[in-house]
């Protein structure tokens, strides 16, 4: 594994509502770095602000204080347009729910996004068929989402989501919607391409038996992150 820092938060600290009854203190200062290749799970209870961190640690979100580095830039005072030429290229999401656009196919859906990163259509087409294939739903490629099981729909949005190769994928839940048997196959689909292609994870999980397979666990607790034991 490298010692290049892929992702790193530094005092990361956010707050709903400040000031008001209502207050929130989400994340209390956040501390959290992932090299090259890593992949790890981020255990925490619904509630807990994992959603919030993802978002922040993504450029969907800003924290109120502290710094986001991907790749050893430092985002936190970049402009929206490099933010957002930084999501598209740089990071890669996936969701309890798989979010696939219902009008298109397995293949368009994963075509999209290179589409919309100026690749040519045959280069998409091409590599949306590639990653597909790595995780054994090349022969659903025609199929729309409401014509592919769950498992299917989750692994299609993980090709989406490392269609223009990013660096750094964040995972919300990614097997929370599937039953035990279906969520295995997924992970595993998830873990051999990450390997393959050198990516660095950060994976939102209640699945500890899942947690414990990655490189190593850390826990959101009172809005800060604590070493798994």
């Amino acid at each position: 594994m490298s010692s290049q820092s892929v992702l790193s938060l530094k005092g990361i600290k956010k707050t709903y509502n400040a000031g008001k009854p209502n207050e929130v203190k989400v994340l209390r200062g956040i501390d959290l770095e992932l090299k090259e290749g890593e992949i790890v799970a981020m255990v925490a209870p619904s509630g807990a602000g994992k959603s919030t961190l993802l978002h922040i640690a993504g450029l969907l979100d800003t924290p109120d204080t502290g710094l986001v580095e991907i790749g050893g830039e430092n985002f936190s005072r970049q402009s929206d347009r490099r933010r957002t030429r930084a999501r598209r290229e740089d990071v890669g999401f996936v969701y309890q729910f798989h979010h696939l656009l219902p009008e298109f196919s397995a293949l368009e859906n994963v075509m999209l996004p290179q589409l919309a990163n100026g690749v040519s259509r045959t280069s998409a087409k091409a590599r949306a068929f590639d990653i597909l294939g790595r995780v054994g739903v090349a022969e659903r490629a025609d199929h729309r989402p409401a014509d592919m099981s769950g498992g299917e729909q989750q692994r299609v949005a993980f090709c989406r989501a490392l269609a223009n190769a990013p660096r750094l994928l964040l995972a919300d839940e990614p097997t929370g919607n599937l039953d035990p048997t279906t969520a295995e196959k997924v992970f595993t689909s998830l873990m051999e391409l990450a390997r393959e292609t050198g990516l660095s994870a950060l994976v939102a999980t209640h699945n500890l038996e899942l947690a414990a397979r990655m490189d190593r666990q850390v826990k959101l607790e009172e809005g800060v992150l604590v070493t798994a034991d």
